[in-house]
């Protein structure tokens, strides 16, 4: 990452490091991580909580050497076709990294404010965007704002100013789920998760984006919080997450596609699946209810 106080020779990244620190990469840090990798150049910390200065954090209210970008309004999501939530036209949202200063060389932490499992899903959502790039050295930071001011990390009154970079991408389109893949797994029994809260699930309530109530027909119910404790700002660990993959009746490495209504709480349940989990036969599909109970056409259960 390059930031605009750094004069030029300090901007030289050197490959053999990062490719060290590359391999050691986890789908979560904890927040003493964070702490002692602060000041590395080749570790972007990512800000994207919202209304920072809507809270009461006083004048202090950043993580050293972050770089901002909130999920509600930096352009993480877009209308596409009047489907709302959806990932914007990938140059697009690479030209976005690039301005937070963020490289092909760069290890992204990302962090929330770790308040409960549906703010802590624009991580796992931006998180994904970055995997479905092709951009593997990416984290989120386990609890989010909450577990790093808990162990007194340093806090400073801005963020870092950065110098726009080159971010290069190679898209992951076995991540990203279609209305078409959709459709093609009502025909040949691929397993449909659907992340939303019970009631949404069961048609009893719906989203305002979202047409009709009700589900996609087959799908098993896996609601979003059951993967995130806002009471010890946590995430699943591993053998949770198998018991809940589990309790639905999919396989461990069996195919199988997320959604909900826009493609923020599947989100969550992609990353369980595919990152904490291990199941790489996970995709997310991004339309998701908004997308397919717009066409009255499409079956609805």
């Amino acid at each position: 990452m390059r930031f605009a106080s750094l004069a030029a020779a300090a901007i030289v990244v050197l490959a053999a490091p990062f490719a060290a620190q590359a391999a050691e990469v986890t789908p979560l840090v904890t927040a003493d991580w964070v702490k002692a990798n602060v000041g590395n150049e080749n570790v972007v910390i990512l800000d994207i909580r919202d209304k920072v200065a809507e809270t009461d954090l006083g004048e202090l209210p950043y993580i050293a050497n972050a770089v901002v970008a909130p999920y509600a309004t930096a352009g993480w999501r877009t209308e596409v076709d009047g489907v709302p939530g959806q990932i914007p036209p990938v140059e697009q949202i690479a030209a976005l990294i690039g301005s937070l200063g963020i490289d092909g060389d760069d290890h992204v932490v990302i962090v929330p404010w770790g308040t409960d499992s549906s703010e802590f899903g624009g991580a796992t959502r931006v998180y994904w965007t970055f995997k479905y790039l092709g951009h593997d050295a990416v984290s989120i930071l386990d609890g989010g704002w909450r577990q790093y001011d808990a162990v007194g990390g340093e806090r400073v009154a801005a963020a870092v100013t950065p110098v726009a970079a080159e971010f290069p991408y190679s898209v992951r389109d076995e991540l990203r789920a279609t209305t078409d893949d959709v459709v093609a797994a009502l025909a040949n029994g691929t397993k449909l998760v659907d992340g939303r809260p019970e009631e949404q699930f069961l048609g009893q309530s719906k989203s305002p984006v979202v047409r009709i109530e009700g589900t996609i027909p087959g799908a098993q119910n896996l609601p979003h919080s059951k993967f995130y404790s806002a009471d010890y700002a946590s995430f699943a660990q591993p053998e949770t997450v198998a018991a809940l993959t589990q309790s639905v009746g999919l396989g461990s490495d069996e195919k199988n596609i997320v959604f909900c209504n826009t493609g923020h709480w599947a989100s969550i349940a992609w990353f369980a699946l595919h990152e904490v989990g291990g199941n790489k036969n996970t995709a997310m599909y991004d339309g998701s209810m908004a997308e397919w109970a717009a066409d009255p056409a499409r079956p609805i259960q």
